[in-house]
């Protein structure tokens, strides 16, 4: 492991464990047909099974947009070309921090399994989403961002 990865957990005073040296920040892509990409997660990954935005750990100096384009195309195969960033949400818990990157697609493009850590990648009507077994984090933010895309 490079000494700017961030890949590695981070242990919270209460215990809990988040991954992102450096903090994480995921990718919510919004088609122009007001769908949403996300990504169901591989059993083996925290909250595996459950479905959430492409994202993963924040690398030493890059900022949260630049983190969440890079992993949604590692993980998704996100265009970075086809992504308009329209706002950000942070979840900070002064020890570690989450960014969601709302971003519009000004295409509607086809995502790609590209690594491990996904079992399929579906394009979801903003309406339906909530339908799915979401992990736990990204339920409990998805009304607020939801009212917003």
């Amino acid at each position: 492991m490079s000494a700017k990865s961030g890949d590695a957990w981070v242990e919270g005073p209460s215990g809990a464990r988040y991954w992102g040296r450096y903090g994480a920040a995921g990718l919510l892509a919004v088609s122009p047909q007001r769908e949403v990409l996300l990504q169901h997660r591989a059993h083996w990954s925290h909250f595996g099974g459950t479905w959430g935005m492409p994202g993963g750990a924040r690398h030493e100096h890059e900022s949260a947009i630049d983190a969440a384009v890079r992993e949604a195309g590692e993980e998704a195969g996100v265009p970075p070309g086809l992504i308009v960033v329209r706002f950000t949400s942070v979840l900070d818990l002064g020890y570690w921090s989450y960014t969601t990157v709302v971003a519009d697609a000004t295409e509607r493009f086809e995502p790609v399994v590209s690594d491990p850590e996904s079992i399929e990648l579906r394009w979801i009507a903003v309406d339906r989403v909530a339908e799915l077994d979401l992990h736990p984090r990204f339920a409990e933010s998805w009304p607020a961002l939801a009212a917003q895309v």
